[in-house]
């Protein structure tokens, strides 16, 4: 927090002193606040976490006349919010207060009414509480005397608004059936919950959708080993390192920067843009490296049942070897949407066979079954066992590959890629097989 200077004059000093001692909220320590502090609006007064990385504190938009209580990189020059805490309920005058009030964070308005709490009910707190901005850019509400990041009472990590930073998870956490998702802005200047959404489904292979409210607009394709099957570009660095935890307590993707001073972000647009951007200290700019949806290959189903699509070729839209078109009419017209049907039925026996489609971002990944313990030769036999598999493909794309998923039914939003993917196979009759 911005303390107050220090002057020497003596008369302005004991001014200064007895508005301590009368408004005792004023002297907030740097990156903490107690329960006897509060931040107002009025004074301008800020939080720092310890390393003057992150400041928390009011801001209003340029052309807007609502204030909200948020998050920000301190340590480059250009302002950049990270979490929006009041993002549904702006303040609409400028007074407000940020306190500790019966063990929960409060921000009150004009009439000291709440607009905005952390809602913890319950619980066996016995030491005094205190609210504390980390380095990581993450606020968090502890007991005083506990660090233990494993015992918050409360942290901002747990709620995301269009901003996943490092260290912040994004996913299920399966103890709390809490799942920590993204956002978007409705606009530059409007920071309530905008149309598109970001979120992790645990159902069948897990993966990552983009939402535009009630439609599925964008898939990231399942977690390989190494990235995410629908994000070829998403390169081991230097200085990034990717993680994807799927067990009993949690399934959630993560990243962490493990260069110092560093900075780097994945956000999600008010247009419905996904973005990496990492910070350039040379240029004093954001450089972005990474977006999505990117092309007409990354619309969901863009091609639909059993169709492929590929971005260098003209339709983009194809049929897997052994299908045809379900309406010749319509993709003529370059709408592949109605996707492709088999020229030939399975016999469901030992004659039906499997074609290897490479560099492929895997189909949609929620009516599978997944077996990690076996290979791919277990994984073929248990798809050639089952009438009603269509496809297998491996789990994890490492070390020459492992682990089985299997499709059942259709298999839908697939895509080619130059590099990355990985190999799909996909059950054919035999005389389809060539």
């Amino acid at each position: 927090m911005r303390g107050v200077p220090n002057f020497h004059h003596s008369y302005i000093f004991c001014s200064v002193f007895s508005v301590l001692i009368l408004f005792p909220q004023f002297s907030i320590s740097a990156n903490t606040m107690s329960a006897t502090e509060s931040l107002t609006l009025s004074s301008n007064q800020t939080i720092l976490s310890p390393g003057n990385v992150f400041e928390l504190g009011f801001f209003k938009p340029s052309s807007s006349s609502r204030w909200y209580l948020g998050i920000w990189f301190k340590a480059i020059s250009k302002r950049t919010y990270v979490w929006v805490a009041n993002r549904d309920s702006p303040l609409s005058s400028s007074i407000g207060t940020l306190k500790i009030s019966d063990n929960n964070l409060a921000l009150l308005d004009q009439s000291d009414k709440p607009v905005w709490s952390t809602n913890l009910t319950g619980g066996d707190v016995r030491a005094p509480v205190v609210a504390e901005l980390l380095d990581n850019g993450n606020l968090v509400l502890r007991d005083s005397n506990n660090n233990d990041p494993d015992e918050f009472l409360w942290q901002s990590f747990d709620f995301p608004t269009d901003t996943l930073l490092p260290e912040m998870k994004l996913g299920w956490d399966l103890k709390t059936r809490h799942n920590r998702s993204l956002r978007s802005w409705r606009s530059p200047d409007d920071l309530s919950s905008g149309d598109f959404s970001f979120k992790l489904e645990t159902r069948g292979f897990p993966e990552i959708f983009l939402w535009n409210r009630e439609s599925r607009v964008y898939r990231s394709g399942p977690w390989n080993g190494i990235r995410f099957s629908g994000v070829p570009e998403m390169q081991a660095f230097d200085y990034i390192v990717f993680n994807f935890t799927a067990s009993n307590e949690e399934v959630s993707y993560s990243f962490r920067v493990t260069k110092n001073n560093m900075y780097s972000r994945l956000t999600l647009s008010s247009t419905g843009i996904l973005q990496r951007f990492t910070w350039i200290e040379a240029v004093q700019n954001w450089n972005q490296f990474w977006y999505a949806p990117k092309d007409q290959c990354d619309e969901y189903k863009e091609c639909g049942s059993y169709g492929y699509c590929d971005s260098n070729t003209s339709p983009v839209c194809n049929c897997i070897k052994g299908f045809e078109p379900r309406n010749p009419q319509v993709w003529g017209l370059r709408d592949g949407s109605d996707g492709c049907v088999r020229k030939t039925q399975l016999s469901c026996d030992s004659g039906d066979g499997f074609v290897r489609l490479k560099k492929m971002k895997l189909p949609d990944t929620r009516a599978t079954s997944v077996d990690r313990g076996i290979g791919l030769k277990e994984c073929e036999e248990k798809c050639m066992s089952d009438c009603n598999c269509t496809a297998f493909a491996n789990t994890d794309i490492r070390d020459g590959g492992s682990g089985c998923v299997i499709w059942t039914g259709e298999i839908s939003d697939i895509r080619n890629y130059v590099e990355g993917g990985q190999d799909l196979y996909v059950k054919l009759a035999a005389t389809d097989l060539g």
